[in-house]
């Protein structure tokens, strides 16, 4: 099954699970066990999930067995295992599979009544949709999550939040703060000094920013930035509001810095200072490698796909973002109210998502910690990436980390964002900007309409 637009088809899901949830004994009599032993084949006939997807850990002869829904490489079966040992009557079935697959087979198992793990990960770009199902997920304050709320990067923690804050539908995971990964080559060939320190005392605002590049233009012909995206998702995230509030009213006309930070980036289109390399593509990656523009305004995880695509490449560095951070990526893990082991689920996540736990997340993973406390800790603190120069570039995400607040997005955020990054390259193609503001007003009142 290949879901309509989860973003906005969740829109309906409060809707279409009371359609199909009947009474608690008829969903009684359609659930096999909690933990979806039986319903997760193939999550309630959603994507198919190979052998290869699935680890299991403990005993066959366990009391308590748990099911986790994950999605991409998290490490959390490698982590688990000293649970394990320390609890032999908890057995764990972990089913990693990609984020699209994952959120399908989800929104199937909670649709149908049946078949949903004992704990789901959800990406931040997902979450304020299930928040419309509220029934179908356990909420943490009820099993205690009052006592380790404070371990929690206040803005991560509310994200899990509804919007009264009496509901917590997850524990946070993994973080993606935002900074400037830049070329020191790029630099020096236009003769400006490349090192961090002075990189950021030369870009604190994005006046600077753009004073730079079109310095970096001049003097070597090439853009500033990747393409629009990295641009305008910068700019937007360092806002206290979005698209929505937190009644989910429409307020982007009323937004100033939305519209600021779309203005801004489609100045810097039409000056040449961002180029048009899609996310993803070969060409992407290629140019990454070969130093083909200067900065890469993205999060932590992005240090991977850096040295992913640019292995030999050691000319990255990375320095604060100018005028502050922003976020870009995360989960939260929840605990589906189809589950039978809701409290000995929790237990363990307390374990996993502890500080201790996420310490070693990064250390194995690079998963960047949500818990702040890891940020003082020696192993987190001293750490150094030689790839970027030997900098503890650790302790720049922290602190980009440690300036994002909470900004509501709402439901239907990821429709309005895929049409103003659609302006975005209408205006690369030579659209006029402010026409195509209008047009996209106008082509997000008849989206969110539907």
């Amino acid at each position: 099954m290949k879901k309509y637009s989860l973003i906005s088809g969740m829109l309906v899901l409060t809707t279409v699970l009371a359609a199909c949830g009947g009474s608690d004994e008829e969903n009684a009599e359609a659930q096999t066990n909690g933990n979806g032993a039986e319903g997760n084949n193939n999550a309630a006939e959603g994507n198919d999930v190979g052998e290869e997807d699935v680890t299991s850990l403990g005993s066959d002869e366990a009391e308590v067995e748990l099911s986790f829904w994950l999605f991409g490489a998290t490490g959390y079966p490698e982590l688990a295992e000293e649970y394990i040992e320390e609890n032999p009557e908890v057995s764990i079935s972990f089913q990693e599979i990609d984020m699209e697959d994952h959120h399908n087979n989800l929104f199937t198992a909670l649709s149908a009544g049946s078949g949903a793990p004992d704990m789901a990960a959800i990406e931040v770009s997902e979450i304020d949709s299930y928040k419309q199902a509220e029934d179908r997920f356990v909420n943490m304050y009820d099993l205690g999550a009052e006592e380790i709320e404070g371990d929690y990067l206040d803005w991560v923690w509310q994200i899990g939040q509804n919007v009264e804050g009496d509901f917590q539908f997850g524990i946070p995971t993994d973080i993606g703060p935002t900074v400037m990964y830049y070329r020191t080559d790029v630099f020096e060939e236009a003769g400006l000094d490349s090192d961090p320190e002075a990189v950021e005392d030369m870009i604190q605002t994005w006046e600077d920013y753009e004073e730079v590049a079109a310095t970096i233009l001049e003097e070597t012909g090439k853009p500033m930035a990747d393409n629009p995206e990295t641009v305008f998702n910068a700019k937007r995230d360092q806002a206290d509001q979005a698209y929505f509030n937190e009644e989910n009213e429409l307020i982007l006309d009323s937004t100033p810095y939305v519209k600021e930070a779309y203005d801004d980036t489609a100045e810097m289109i039409q000056n040449d200072y961002v180029a048009n390399l899609g996310m993803w593509t070969p060409e992407w990656g290629g140019a990454m490698a070969e130093g083909d523009y200067a900065t890469l305004l993205a999060p932590a995880w992005m240090q991977g796909v850096i040295k992913g695509n640019a292995p030999d490449a050691t000319e990255w560095r990375v320095a604060s973002m100018p005028e502050g951070g922003g976020n870009w990526g995360g989960s939260w893990i929840t605990i589906p109210e189809q589950s039978e082991h809701a409290e000995e689920a929790y237990e363990f996540l307390t374990w996993l998502l502890a500080p201790e736990q996420q310490l070693k997340a990064f250390e194995n993973m690079g998963l960047f910690p949500s818990t702040p406390e890891v940020y003082d800790m020696p192993e987190f603190a001293d750490a150094t990436d030689e790839y970027f120069g030997g900098q503890n570039t650790a302790e720049i995400f922290a602190e980009s980390a440690l300036q994002v607040e909470h900004v509501h997005k709402g439901p239907q955020y990821g429709d309005v964002n895929a049409e103003i990054l659609t302006g975005l390259e209408n205006v690369y193609d030579g659209i006029d900007p402010e026409e195509e503001w209008e047009d996209i007003l106008n082509r997000v009142e008849q989206r969110i309409s539907r």
